[in-house]
């Protein structure tokens, strides 16, 4: 979904205290400039972001978040099935001053309702292949909106949320903001977030010039989110994988791998 006359983007946000340090302004402040350069190719989804079009979609839906009543500290679960999905629902949320609650898409009705209970979530971001049972898990707990990357029965389309008219995002401290609620409770700050991907950087050093091959699942972990922000913000293309995904043949020179554990390797 290509951005519109009116888009409010990070790569015209002054540098100021209401962005430096947070994973939104290291993530995607040169983001716009980068064009329609490859950001992330989700082979499962089957869909390839190019840079502008990713901080195009992430800023315009949380805008939309919080012209639907989004509130700074407020929990949405992350209930999706692929990387892309995530990758846009967890930075939506974050932008929107949001915590990311990121949820095993494995997760029957039953637990999942619980997990949301449990972080008192009150959106909850899906797919169309989790949405019935993302529904009925909302049924049993505080959530009150639910989003769906692409169209599904009782949800919120997320482009409604981009065709939103633009309002303005909160002020964020990367110290103190909590980033994300993943499985087992820890909240982690945008500080911490931005300090795992520093770790997962440290053996390889991203560069533009690299494609690094993420073989992680999207679940109730943070590594994947942490590659996955790391690769943009070094303006390198991440190619997604999972399964049998990594005997297709994606077209691209794989430089930089994931490995078991939460380490990156040269390939």
């Amino acid at each position: 979904m290509p951005g519109r006359a009116g888009r409010r983007t990070l790569s015209c946000m002054k540098r100021s205290p209401s962005t430096t340090g947070t994973v939104i302004h290291e993530v995607f402040r040169l983001a716009y400039g980068r064009g329609d350069r490859p950001a992330l190719v989700d082979l499962r989804g089957g869909r390839v972001y190019g840079y502008r079009e990713l901080v195009t979609e992430v800023t315009r839906a949380a805008s939309g978040l919080v012209c639907r009543g989004a509130r700074r500290d407020q929990v949405v679960g992350v209930h999706v099935s692929t990387a892309g999905a995530q990758t846009l629902a967890v930075h939506t949320v974050l932008a929107a001053g949001g915590v990311a609650a990121p949820v095993d898409p494995g997760l029957g009705a039953y637990d999942l309702a619980a997990w949301l209970r449990e972080c008192d979530a009150r959106t909850l971001v899906t797919t169309p292949d989790l949405a019935p049972t993302a529904v009925r898990a909302a049924e049993r707990s505080r959530v009150r909106q639910i989003v769906s990357l692409g169209a599904a029965l009782d949800t919120i389309d997320f482009s409604d949320l981009v065709a939103l008219a633009p309002t303005e995002l909160p002020v964020l401290d990367a110290r103190r903001q909590t980033a994300l609620l993943p499985a087992g409770g820890r909240r982690l700050s945008h500080a911490d977030l931005l300090a795992r991907m520093a770790e997962l950087d440290r053996p390889v050093r991203l560069t533009e010039s690299d494609v690094v091959l993420a073989t992680w699942s999207p679940g109730g972990g943070w590594d994947l989110p942490a590659l996955i922000a790391l690769g943009v913000s070094k303006g390198a293309t991440v190619v997604a994988a999972q399964g049998a995904d990594l005997a297709r043949d994606h077209g691209f020179s794989v430089t930089v791998v994931s490995n078991p554990g939460g380490v990156l390797r040269r390939a």
